[in-house]
């Protein structure tokens, strides 16, 4: 037995409640290490000195490529648990309790893993339509200016005296007359990058919060936008850039013309007096702010004054304008308390407002259901580009990192994590496919097939490319035909039309060492969805009873044979 794998957490994905009587437990061994792991549950504050112990035998639920993840689900008749672990391999057998392995039980309690309650306060509970939602992405001033137009031509405007940039010609107004096509294509979840006043055609350099820039329309055309989008069954989350400002914020502004004696002297993060805005883009400012980006100073969001000012902008926009929720960007540099109080101020507007932040990282810090909803999944898009883009592993390792990657959250995070394979910050991923339309509309066919939220970066679904920031933000290239409209036309209506695979669990079927042939299936109690999908070069043999089912949709199949870039998706019900 392989101890040193063993690996249990109270209180974390390894031990959660999914409401006020499911309980959930995970124990991670070696990978194939165990014949049996058992798990052994009581009432914490049972009245007997010898706690009246129940047991339930654990089963692998996942597997990456260097562990086993035992995991089971029960009522727990309890609203306060201890337990521990009985791990049985060969003739050995430990149990586990307290991070110790031992021979025997003990008849105190205490020393055995402890949930202290099933406190409805607690649980993480992202809003249920998360699961459904199909997001589309749009940066708003690459999008359209019209109906299936975008003027391309630079503009400029003035906002209380200050310049406001824009590049492409997009507007709000634009986006509002092309819900159509979004709603035609099966998206039913808007998402902007940021649509308030600020310098650069971007937007996240911003000088004022309560107010659209007038390169992307007025307040009125956003109203229009979020009533448009409702009245087509379509929800609306927008960008909050709360780290930091622009540098013509008239707050900073402030500071740099009074100094110690300005009333936001305290708004901004490790200031250093006289506070001077470098010409010089070389520079290094005597302030902290995003990166190194002399333009935008940080926000001390842990000054009450900050975080108050800030949360009234996020009880504004639900108010006023009944967006549906945010995107926080940059959100692993915000302080833990701010994004509380935001999350609280939010919540109590309406309840199913959806908080998405921006982590690059491993996000299960954020995740506890005080912080965020959701987060920015970028671990999927780098998993995807290694096997689908580079090819530069194999379907076992692929599998492995996608396991990783779901197990690390509790399960309801999982099904609200923002899943993309483009953003306004990264290459476009049919870039990185170079000519192979295949294996790009494989990945996407898996964006669209795994747990949580797919996100489509506008152009995408018309084949838009780019690798340097000028060519994955160009103008949208409307009236393109390509062929990837209707692929992304039949993959969403597939995922909205499959229960399956919006809220059902994962299992790996088939990903072998050397293969590059991935079958996996989303199940429910009474159905399940297998997809097959084909990254060999050549073709590949399917096992029948993969094939037992109806065949929703299906390329390069041909009777237990799947094509090179085919893929093949069957259901079964019973």
């Amino acid at each position: 037995m392989n101890k040193k794998a063993v690996l249990h957490i109270p209180m974390s994905q390894y031990a959660f409640a999914l409401d006020e009587e499911r309980m959930v437990f995970r124990l991670r061994t070696a990978r194939g290490d165990m014949d049996a792991c058992r798990l052994y549950y009581g009432d914490r504050s049972c009245r007997q000195t010898q706690v009246i112990i129940d047991s339930v035998l654990m089963k692998v639920a996942a597997q990456d490529e260097l562990f086993d993840y035992y995991e089971t689900e029960f009522v727990s008749p309890y609203r306060r648990l201890c337990y521990y672990f009985e791990l049985t391999a060969g003739e050995e057998r430990f149990l586990y309790y307290g991070d110790f392995f031992s021979d025997h039980c003990v008849d105190d309690r205490s020393e055995y893993y402890q949930f202290p309650y099933m406190h409805r306060d607690d649980l993480v509970r992202p809003p249920q339509w998360m699961q459904d939602a199909v997001v589309y992405n749009i940066f708003p001033d690459s999008f359209a200016s019209g109906k299936g137009f975008i003027s391309n031509e630079e503009s400029r405007k003035e906002f209380h005296g200050k310049t406001v940039r824009g590049k492409r010609g997009g507007t709000l107004r634009g986006i509002t007359e092309n819900i159509g096509y979004l709603k035609e294509l099966g998206f039913n979840t808007l998402y902007m990058n940021p649509i308030f006043a600020a310098g650069e055609y971007h937007k996240y350099d911003l000088i004022d919060y309560f107010h659209v820039d007038p390169c992307f329309g007025r307040d009125e055309d956003f109203r229009e936008l979020v009533d448009t989008c409702h009245g087509n069954g379509m929800r609306v989350i927008i960008d909050g850039v709360f780290n930091h400002c622009g540098w013509q914020w008239d707050k900073f502004g402030d500071v740099v013309d009074k100094g110690k004696d300005s009333q936001y002297s305290d708004w901004f993060y490790r200031l250093e007096y006289p506070v001077c805005r470098p010409e010089d883009p070389e520079v290094y400012p005597d302030y902290e702010c995003f990166g190194y980006e002399r333009m935008m100073p940080k926000l001390a969001t842990d000054r009450e004054a900050v975080a108050d000012y800030f949360c009234r902008v996020c009880r504004y926009w639900l108010e006023e304008f009944h967006i549906d929720g945010w995107r926080l960007d940059v959100a692993s540099e915000v302080n833990d308390d701010f994004w509380r109080r935001f999350y609280r101020t939010a919540k109590s507007v309406n309840p199913d407002a959806a908080l998405i932040g921006e982590v690059w990282e491993s996000a299960g810090h954020w995740l506890d259901g005080k912080i965020f909803d959701s987060s920015m999944n970028y671990d999927f898009r780098k998993h995807c580009r290694r096997f689908f883009a580079s090819r530069s592993i194999d379907a076992a390792a692929f599998d492995g990192r996608v396991t990783h990657m779901r197990i690390r959250y509790r399960r309801q995070s999982v099904f609200a994590q923002m899943n993309l394979l483009d953003s306004h910050d990264v290459s476009r991923f049919l870039s990185l496919c170079g000519k192979d339309r295949g294996a790009y509309e494989l990945a996407v066919l898996f964006l669209m097939t795994f747990p949580g939220m797919p996100s489509i970066f506008y152009g995408d679904e018309l084949g838009v490319e780019g690798v340097l920031e000028v060519e994955y933000r160009q103008a949208m290239p409307w009236g393109r035909e390509d062929t990837l409209l209707s692929f992304y036309r039949e993959a969403i209506r597939l995922r909205n039309g499959e229960k399956a695979l919006r809220r059902g669990s994962f299992r790996t079927v088939s990903a072998e060492k050397g293969s590059r042939l991935y079958v996996y299936e989303r199940r429910l109690p009474e159905e399940s969805v297998l997809v097959a999908m084909n990254m060999e070069e050549n073709d590949a043999a399917l096992m029948p009873e993969w094939l037992e089912g109806r065949i929703l949709w299906q390329r390069g199949l041909r009777s237990e044979q799947l094509g090179s870039r085919g893929f093949a998706v069957i259901k079964k019900e019973w």
